[in-house]
Order: C-alpha cells, then sequence, then structure tokens
C-alpha cells in the first residue's frame, strides 16, 4: 500500500532487511503487533512496506520530527523486538533517516 504526501518537511525512516527463515509465524505477529503500536505513536504520519521472495524488504516510516523517530527508536515494547530482529529475523539490516524537503505525487 501506498502512504500519502505530508506537508514539507517531515522525516523518512528507511529500513532495509534481508530475513533468515527462522520463526516465520512469530516475525509476522510481530511485525503487525509493531504496526499496531507505531499508529499510536505522536508524530507519525504513515508507513510503506514491501518484501520479496528472496527475503529483501524495504519498510519506510514518515515522521512529523526526528524527536517522533527517536521516541518510537526507545519505546519498550520496539527495542524488544529490534534486538529479536538482529538476533533471529534478519541476516543484514540497514535503517537510513533522512529529511524529506520535496514531495511529488501522481495517480491516474
Amino acid at each position: 500500500m501506498m502512504s500519502d504526501t505530508f506537508a514539507v518537511p517531515y522525516y523518512a525512516v528507511i529500513f532495509t532487511s534481508l530475513r533468515t527463515s527462522q520463526d516465520a509465524e512469530n516475525y509476522e505477529q510481530a511485525a503487525q503487533r509493531m504496526l499496531e503500536r507505531v499508529r499510536e505513536q505522536p508524530g507519525f504520519l504513515g508507513v510503506e512496506s514491501a518484501r520479496g521472495g528472496d527475503g529483501f524488504g524495504i519498510t519506510v516510516s514518515y515522521w512529523s520530527s526526528e524527536a517522533a523517530i527517536l521516541a518510537w527508536r526507545e519505546h519498550p515494547e520496539h527495542r524488544e523486538i529490534r534486538e529479536l530482529g538482529r538476533s533471529t529475523w534478519y541476516r543484514h539490516c540497514t535503517t537510513r533517516v533522512s529529511k524529506v524537503e520535496r514531495n511529488y505525487r501522481y495517480s491516474t
């Protein structure tokens, strides 16, 4: 699902990962739980996510401020799931934070 565009400036957190084949059921449950939780966070604007058959995925979350991003980063349940990701679910992952100063949208 594609997210809306937002009033600039805003921030994008770009999370890329390569999944392991371990514990797929718990991974899906945790991902759903994090999606529910992040939507409750002040400053959260939206999210887009995709994963290929090879296990490579990208999730981009959108935020109103860097402070909101840091608050989510320190959220206790998110911290716990992040550690499980590093120890069990991901072979490799990278997080990038960017400031969005322009955006364009086209649809038919």
